[in-house]
């Protein structure tokens, strides 16, 4: 990189994915998007058919916002970065509504489905956590409606203990992630991105981003007590997860919600 001139360096844990590094996700990290689509659109067909509500939780920049608005779903896509939520806007303009929604407690509106990719439930700080907002999808669920949601196992973990830095670049940005397991229950990446400014000088960010790995066994039959009959499956459809993913895949009974 040519005349590299780096700005102060911001060693913050919160908001995550602040504009700089939600940009960067937004321009290269798009393909767990592109795999997720297929198969939950296929899941999502019922919901279509009755022109249900869509609830998608974490939905970053919009990339399957997108997929979801284009295949004709009425979508409220939410998350918790306002970063994330400015670009969603930008990316998939047909959402019904584009909202702040901070996981675990933050109101969940009525819907006929509740999807989540990129494992935004695992952002949470502990596993109390994480599984309230299991639980609380469920609860938002209308009789008949369809969960979807890809979480972190422990398996995550043990599949990167010995992880080397990954670095990822195009000729305007570059990200460089780092590895860590302080305990079985946790996952660290720590990223410092570069995003080329107008005249041609570099500028510099850094997150942090701690992840909360849970058993997803046990997943199962806690919705099973708010009315959701689940399962936990490799993928949404014929798509290839990383080790360590799950999809937690399942619909409302009738007569809940």
């Amino acid at each position: 990189m040519r005349d590299l001139r780096l700005g102060p360096v911001r060693l913050t844990p919160e908001p995550y994915y602040r504009d700089d590094l939600a940009l960067v996700h937004h321009l290269g990290f798009g393909f767990h998007a592109d795999r997720c689509g297929p198969g939950i659109l296929r899941l999502l067909a019922p919901v279509l058919e009755r022109k249900g509500v869509v609830l998608e939780l974490g939905c970053g920049s919009g990339l399957l916002t997108k997929y979801l608005v284009d295949a004709g779903h009425r979508v409220i896509a939410t998350d918790a970065s306002p970063a994330m939520l400015d670009l969603a806007r930008e990316t998939a303009p047909g959402a019904e509504d584009i909202r702040v929604l901070v996981m675990p407690d933050g109101p969940m509106p009525a819907c006929d489905a509740v999807v989540s990719i990129g494992h935004p439930v695992s952002y949470l700080s502990d596993e109390p956590s994480v599984l309230r907002a299991l639980t609380n999808a469920a609860d938002a669920l209308k009789p008949g409606g369809v969960y979807a949601i890809d979480i972190e196992d422990l398996e995550w973990g043990d599949a990167r203990v010995d992880a080397a830095p990954s670095v990822r670049r195009s000729d305007d940005w570059v990200i460089v992630t780092e590895y860590e397991r302080p305990s079985p229950q946790t996952f660290v990446r720590d990223m410092t991105v570069f995003l080329r400014n107008d005249n041609g000088s570099w500028r510099r960010d850094d997150e942090r981003h701690e992840n909360t790995l849970i058993d997803t066994s046990k997943v199962p039959a806690l919705l099973a007590e708010h009315g959701v009959d689940a399962e936990c499956r490799p993928a949404f459809g014929g798509e290839a997860f990383p080790p360590g993913l799950v999809a937690i895949v399942g619909s409302k009974r009738s007569g809940d919600g």
